[in-house]
């Protein structure tokens, strides 16, 4: 790790902790040349395999985007929407998913709003299925209701 000021790459770490739950790691490093003192974080990556096999780094705020259009005018607050992305992010660290398709994810989201929103489900699962049709929403819709009555 380069120091800041000096750009020197010798540093010594001073503390170490956890942050996060266990998913983060905060370190205190100091610069051996010029004895600056600085604070770096290393997180746990994943990497996301779009349909087009295309990589990325995990966003959450991805996930968040998404369920706000799913959960549009419908009662929720941010606080909420935060906590289902973090929720998913938290679970996918703690199995140890270095990569994960883009589709692995969306069932992720759908497994939850199933339980939240029924509304919300439905108009994420619109996209996540690509439905084209009046056909394919009303299949969709008498799906949810038949588990739900089950």
């Amino acid at each position: 790790m380069k120091c800041p000021v000096c750009e020197n790459p010798e540093t010594k770490v001073i503390d170490s902790r956890e942050i996060e739950k266990g998913l983060a790691i905060r370190r205190r490093r100091e610069c051996i040349k010029c004895s600056n003192r600085f604070t770096t974080y290393e997180k746990f990556l994943i990497i996301v395999i779009k349909k087009d096999n295309k990589e990325e780094i995990f966003d959450r705020s991805k996930i968040i985007k998404g369920l706000q259009k799913a959960f549009h005018k419908r009662n929720i607050n941010e606080q909420e929407l935060e906590s289902i992305a973090k929720g998913i992010e938290d679970e996918l660290t703690t199995k140890g998913v270095s990569k994960i398709g883009s589709k692995e994810i969306g069932k992720m989201i759908l497994d939850r709003l199933k339980k939240i929103d029924k509304v919300a489900y439905i108009r994420f699962a619109s996209v996540y299925f690509e439905t084209a049709s009046i056909e394919d929403f009303d299949r969709m819709i008498k799906e949810l209701s038949s588990k739900r009555r089950k």
